[in-house]
Parts: structure tokens; sequence; C-alpha cells
């Protein structure tokens, strides 16, 4: 199975609640896709112009295909959540991020075609990223490495997204039941994957 055909399939999930970007560039390096889920929480007393508290949560996902997760893929996998999630989208190059933030979830899936080593699955499972901001008050980011091998169907995460297993096994058999793909969905809705801007927010 190529990993082109298994990821347009996997964002399908995703697009479910994230905004798909496709392609996406980091330091000069296209990636086939990033996803982006956003949610604020307000709450008021009697009328709008009185909020009482607000919070704002992200979610970030970058897509990495590659034939074999080697070191040279996870040191990258690490350097895109740990020098661009957490710095530019998270603070957006600020000391802390945004007023409100509450949290900032940063994962980097990497769909491999072939199997993994016990070394590498044993990297994935033991990465960990937090970082908090002025103790907390102004949230937290988290960082996760996620790993999907085609070949022999093994998923591997840190303990932050083991939840996330059940949702990449179930993309083998929407494959094998020929269900459509995010692609194919939205070329019958006529409608297009959203495209990153050009905010300078890329690192170079």
């Amino acid at each position: 199975m190529e990993t082109a055909r298994y990821l347009d399939s996997l964002l399908l999930h995703y697009s479910g609640s994230f905004n798909i970007y496709q392609p996406y560039v980091i330091k000069n390096k296209e990636y086939p896709a990033y996803g982006l889920f956003y949610s604020m929480v307000e709450k008021y007393v009697l009328v709008r112009e009185v909020n009482m508290w607000s919070t704002i949560c992200y979610d970030h996902v970058l897509f990495i295909e590659t034939d074999t997760c080697t070191e040279e893929t996870f040191a990258e996998a690490k350097a895109v959540i740990e020098e661009y999630m957490e710095p530019v989208l998270v603070r957006k190059g600020e000391k802390y991020p945004e007023k409100n933030h509450m949290y900032s979830y940063l994962n980097v899936v990497i769909v491999s075609k072939n199997p993994i080593s016990e070394q590498m699955s044993k990297k994935i499972k033991k990465y960990k990223f937090d970082k908090g901001y002025l103790f907390n008050f102004r949230g937290y980011s988290k960082g996760s490495i996620l790993c999907i091998s085609l070949e022999d169907k093994q998923f591997f995460s840190n303990y932050h997204s083991r939840d996330k297993k059940k949702m990449f096994l179930q993309v083998f058999d929407d494959i094998e039941k020929g269900k459509p793909t995010f692609s194919q969905i939205m070329e019958e809705r006529g409608l297009q994957p959203f495209k990153q801007e050009d905010t300078g927010t890329n690192l170079t």
C-alpha cells in the first residue's frame, strides 16, 4: 500500500473536526498535509458584553510520508514540534501564547510504508514534550509523535496519543471496503483544501 493512499483516507477522519491544509511548507520543505483544530469557549453573565472568562484550545497535526521511519525521520518530527510548532504556531514568536490560551496539542504523524525497528518504536513511545506558560496561567503545550507502518499495520505513539490507535487501524478497513477518501469527497463537493497563507510565520 502506498503512503499517499493511506494518508488520503486518514485525512477524511481528521477533516471532521480539523481544517486540512495541503500542502504545508516549513523551512522550505513541503509536507503533504497539516491539520488545525480550534475551539473557543466563553462564559457570559446575562449579556454578551459581560464576559466572565474565555478559553482557547488548539490541536495541530503535521503529516510526514516516508518509506521507513528512521532516526532522521524521528529527529525531523521532534524538531518540527519543538522548533516550529511551539514557538511559531503556539507563541507566534512571542514570549507567551495569547491571552486565554488553555492548551495546544502538537502532533506529528509519520506514515511509514515499511515496518519500523524496535529501537524506533521505543523512541516514539518514550517521546515527551510538555511546556507550561506563566505557571500554566497562559496554558500549556503537549507534543506527540505518532507512527503507522503500513506493511505490518502497526501503530506507535507516546502515552498521550495512545487513544488514536483505533482510528489509525480503522483506515485499513476503510481502504479494503473501498470507502471514499478525503480528496474524492472534496472533488465530489467541488471543494479545495485550505491553503497556507504567507504570513511570515514560516521558519526559513
